[in-house]
């Protein structure tokens, strides 16, 4: 089973790969527009057979006629929707990658990843999810949500809108820290859901709010 929610059916086709069950948190890319909630699984009619008659009757998950609708039309504008994630994400990566506050980029799109090469490969873009880690840990991060006004601040992802969370302080400030460090959450991860913005917008809110950064860095 894979989860491909981070790519939409546009950049990433699981089955084609060997895998037997696709997921998708439908809410997020297919969806798109942040005013649904759903999900889908995808996979050979007789495995989705016993999905149908065992799962389905046993815990409901039927969507609305109106909630179907609203992934109807989102699956309208899925490709170019996601043409323009991916080209966003790419450009404010590479900006993030030589900023002097940022350790690090995680985004498979950039060549400094170690998965870049299998993306690249197996995937038609890079989509529209990264994270960065910051220089100053909790505080760094706190500040830089703090200071962002095109961003939105807020945990889900795959919105038109760019959304942007400290899992530190947000999703994650009740796991205890050692849990969190060793699943790879550190204190200055930021995680970033590049919207449809234009790509220079989302990089000049990201430049100002790091400035803010490196200023109470300073004091």
């Amino acid at each position: 089973m894979v989860d491909n929610t981070f790519m939409s059916p546009y950049l990433q086709r699981p089955l084609e790969h060997g895998a037997d069950i696709v997921v998708h948190s439908a809410t997020k890319f297919i969806g798109g527009h942040g005013d649904v909630v759903a999900g889908l699984a995808v996979g050979p009619a007789e495995v989705m057979a016993r999905v149908r008659s065992t799962t389905l009757k046993n815990f409901g998950g039927i969507l609305s006629p109106f909630d179907a609708w609203l992934l109807l039309r989102g699956l309208k504008t899925l490709a170019i929707r996601m043409e323009r994630h991916s080209e966003n994400a790419l450009k404010v990566a590479r900006y993030l990658e030589q900023h002097p506050l940022v350790m690090r980029v995680y985004y498979p799109g950039l060549e400094s990843s170690p998965y870049h090469e299998l993306a690249r490969r197996q995937m038609d873009g890079f989509g529209g999810l990264l994270s960065f880690e910051l220089m100053g840990g909790m505080e760094a991060g706190r500040t830089l949500l703090n200071h962002v006004r095109l961003c939105t601040v807020a945990v889900s992802l795959g919105d038109t809108d760019t959304l942007i969370q400290h899992p530190a302080s947000m999703t994650h400030a009740v796991v205890p820290p050692e849990a969190r460090a060793a699943a790879g959450i550190s204190d200055g991860l930021v995680r970033l859901s590049v919207g449809l913005e234009d790509a220079d917008d989302i990089i000049a809110d990201l430049d100002q709010a790091l400035a803010a950064v490196g200023r109470a860095q300073k004091r």
